[in-house]
C-alpha cells in the first residue's frame, strides 16, 4: 500500500486522521446550533440547518476552518464552548504506535493540519501529542488551506522537503487531491475518522480504517 522505502517524510493531519472527528462532528452539528438556537430564540432544528447552509458556503477554504470568522458572524465565543465538550477529544486507536514507529524508522514526522491555532493549541494540551512531531504545520499561518495549491507552494518552500518521498495522510478527500496534484508522491486515506459513525468508502485512494493496518509494514 505504502513504499515506505521511498518514504522520508510523512505528513499527518490532525483531525479525523490521529484525532477522532467525533468531537468536531458533535461541535458542529450538536452542540453550536444547541447554542445558536438559544441565542437567536429560533428551533434547533431551524438553527442547525440554518448553520449547516452557512457551513457549506465556505467549505474548502481557508474560513470554514477559522474560528475567528465564525466569532465573528455568529457572535459566539467558540473557544468557550469548545472547551465545556474538550472531554470529548480523543486521540485515534494505534496513532500514538503509528507515530512512535515512524521516529524509530528515522522518518521526519509533521503534523499538517487546517486547524484554527486556538483550536490546535487547545487539542494539543488535550492529548499530550506535541512532543511526537519534528514539526507542527498550519495552514492559517500560509494564509491558505491545504485543499488550495498555494498552501502546497508556500508550505514546500518553506520545509525543503522532496516530493518524491513524501507521504500525505488525511481523512479529507479534497486535500488528498490537492496534495497529489502538487506532486506529494504517496497519500493514504482514513477510512474512519469518526469513531461514532460508520467508515467511509474509499475508492480513489490506498485506505486504512486505523494505522495499525500500516504499522507492521512501516520497516
Amino acid at each position: 500500500m505504502i513504499d515506505w522505502q521511498r518514504v522520508e517524510i510523512v505528513m499527518l493531519d490532525m483531525d479525523g486522521t490521529l484525532l477522532d472527528l467525533n468531537f468536531d462532528n458533535t461541535f458542529w452539528q450538536q452542540y453550536l446550533p444547541k447554542h445558536y438556537a438559544e441565542k437567536q430564540q429560533i428551533n434547533i432544528d431551524d438553527a442547525r440547518r440554518e448553520l449547516m447552509a452557512r457551513y457549506a458556503e465556505h467549505k474548502g477554504t481557508l474560513q470554514w476552518y477559522c474560528l475567528d470568522y465564525w466569532r465573528d458572524n455568529l457572535d459566539i465565543d467558540l473557544m468557550a464552548l469548545k472547551k465545556q465538550i474538550s472531554h470529548l477529544i480523543k486521540v485515534l486507536p494505534h496513532s500514538i504506535n503509528f507515530l512512535d514507529q515512524l521516529h524509530r524508522a528515522n522518518k521526519r514526522v509533521l503534523l499538517v493540519t487546517n486547524a484554527h491555532p486556538d483550536n490546535l493549541i487547545l487539542k494539543m494540551e488535550v492529548t499530550q501529542l506535541r512532543h511526537h512531531f519534528d514539526g507542527i504545520v498550519c495552514s492559517h499561518d500560509y494564509g491558505y488551506c491545504k485543499e488550495d495549491q498555494r498552501f502546497w507552494q508556500a508550505f514546500q518552500q518553506q520545509q525543503g522537503f522532496e516530493l518524491a518521498h513524501s507521504l500525505m495522510v488525511d481523512d479529507n478527500l479534497q486535500v488528498l487531491a490537492s496534495a497529489q496534484k502538487y506532486g506529494i508522491a504517496q497519500v493514504l486515506a482514513i477510512r474512519k475518522p469518526d469513531s461514532h459513525r460508520p467508515e467511509n468508502r474509499v475508492m480513489e485512494y490506498p485506505s486504512v480504517s486505523d494505522f495499525s493496518e500500516i504499522i507492521p509494514d512501516i520497516y
